[in-house]
Order: C-alpha cells, then sequence, then structure tokens
C-alpha cells in the first residue's frame, strides 16, 4: 500500500510520488517555513483595505475572492513544494536553511505584488466587473508592476531550484535510485522554468507594445504548458518504479 502525500510515512517507506521517504520527524526549519507561509496567507487576507460595513462592500469584498484564491494556490503551491522536497531528501545543512529562509522571505515581499497582479487579471478579464483597487497613472508604472512581479515569482522559483540543485549535488550521499535520479532531474527542469519565464517577462517590459497588452504577465501561463508535460513524464517514471518495487 503506497501512503498518501498527507499522510506520516516512515523513512526508507515509497512516497505517493515515487520517492522514497527521507524526512524524519518535523524539523525546526520545516516548522519555521510552514509558519511563514501561514503568515503569508494571512497578509493576503489583512491586504483587503476593511472589513465590509455594508451589503454593498460585502458584495465588493467577496468579488475580490478569486484574486484571493488565485493567490493563495500559487504561494501554497511553493509550500507544497518545500514540503515535497524536504520529505524526498530529509536535508537540513547550512545552505537548505539559508534557502529556505530565502524563499520565506521573497513569499513575504511578493505577497503584495502578487495579489495586485491576480486582482487586475481578473478585473481585466472581466471588464471591470472584479475590482482592481489599482490605478497606473503611466505606462512606467505598468512597466514596474510587471518587473515587480516577475523578479518576486522568479527568484521564488530560483530558490527552489537552488533547493533541488543542492539534493541533486548529494545524490550519491543520498542513495537515490535510478527512478529517484530520473524524477530530481525531472524536478530541476520544472523549477528551472519558473526562474526563465520570469527573464523573459523581465525582456517584455522593455518593450511598450508588449507591455500595453499584458504580456509579460501572460507568458507565465507557459508554465502550465511546461507543467503537464513534466508531469507526465514523471508519472511514466513513477509508474515504473512502483512496477520495480512490486516485482522485488
Amino acid at each position: 500500500m503506497i501512503p498518501s502525500r498527507g499522510a506520516t510515512v516512515a523513512p526508507g517507506t515509497r512516497r505517493e510520488d515515487g520517492f522514497r521517504e527521507r524526512g524524519g520527524a518535523t524539523t525546526r526549519l520545516e516548522a519555521f517555513v510552514d509558519a511563514a507561509f501561514a503568515f503569508a496567507v494571512t497578509l493576503l487576507i489583512v491586504s483587503f483595505d476593511r472589513i465590509p460595513d455594508s451589503t454593498a462592500a460585502l458584495v465588493v469584498a467577496l468579488k475580490g475572492v478569486p484574486a484571493f484564491a488565485a493567490s493563495f494556490l500559487l504561494i501554497a503551491s511553493f509550500w507544497r513544494g518545500h514540503v515535497d522536497w524536504s520529505g524526498r531528501y530529509g536535508l537540513d545543512h547550512r545552505e537548505v536553511q539559508r534557502l529556505s529562509l530565502l524563499l520565506v522571505f521573497v513569499a513575504l515581499v511578493f505577497v503584495f505584488p502578487l495579489r495586485m497582479m491576480f486582482a487586475t487579471l481578473f478585473a481585466f478579464v472581466s471588464d471591470g466587473w472584479f475590482p482592481a483597487d489599482l490605478r497606473f497613472a503611466t505606462l512606467a508604472d505598468v512597466r514596474i508592476f510587471f518587473f515587480a512581479f516577475a523578479i518576486g515569482l522568479g527568484s521564488m522559483g530560483m530558490t527552489m531550484l537552488l533547493l533541488y540543485r543542492s539534493a541533486w549535488q548529494r545524490r550519491e550521499a543520498l542513495a537515490l535510485d535510478a527512478a529517484e535520479i530520473a524524477m530530481t532531474r525531472i524536478e530541476l527542469m520544472r523549477w528551472a522554468g519558473v526562474p526563465a519565464i520570469a527573464a523573459v517577462s523581465v525582456l517584455m517590459c522593455a518593450s511598450e507594445t508588449l507591455v500595453t497588452i499584458g504580456a509579460p504577465g501572460f507568458v507565465f501561463f507557459a508554465l502550465n504548458i511546461g507543467q503537464w508535460w513534466l508531469d507526465r513524464r514523471r508519472e511514466r517514471v513513477k509508474r515504473a518504479a512502483f512496477s520495480a518495487v512490486a516485482d522485488g
């Protein structure tokens, strides 16, 4: 029986994602990262202007839920990424501590441009029905907005990439099997895609035409295509790993 991701998994047990569990009891670092991401979600809520004091204000606040939900899911994806990384490799040396703290720092700073980005996106696609609460005076303001979002998201992706690079460099010490090595390569590609697309977005900010049509923001949707392709590759490797365990 393969334990689920959310279950407590004994070290050495094959996880649902195909890796063997190497993380033991929750470390102080993991507990801190969990608490910091929870605080980041709290900041998303606090970023709403005020508590609704009328039915009309409540309706406006509820219109902000889609932007909050999208922001929450993106923040949660990085938290989930760190949780999976910890369970897969169980590393807790100084480099890992620094990178984990950097991930938390960027996440806390990134909360505000993140919510602003999704609020603006939903306002754009709904022709203003969803509130954006954001006004751009000049094209330079729009450029700075996209630049801040790209730097924030790219930095978080780069931090996760460096965590996986640290695990890759220690693959022999961790005794990764062939399937785990293949899936680690896939994860390296997955997280490398985030800063790569962020770099493309930053370059797009130099073009007035691309900024005007929102291309520096829409380019991030390309990540979904890459993630879908990598997920298919990982599933094939994972099935092979489980088949090998069953045959053994």
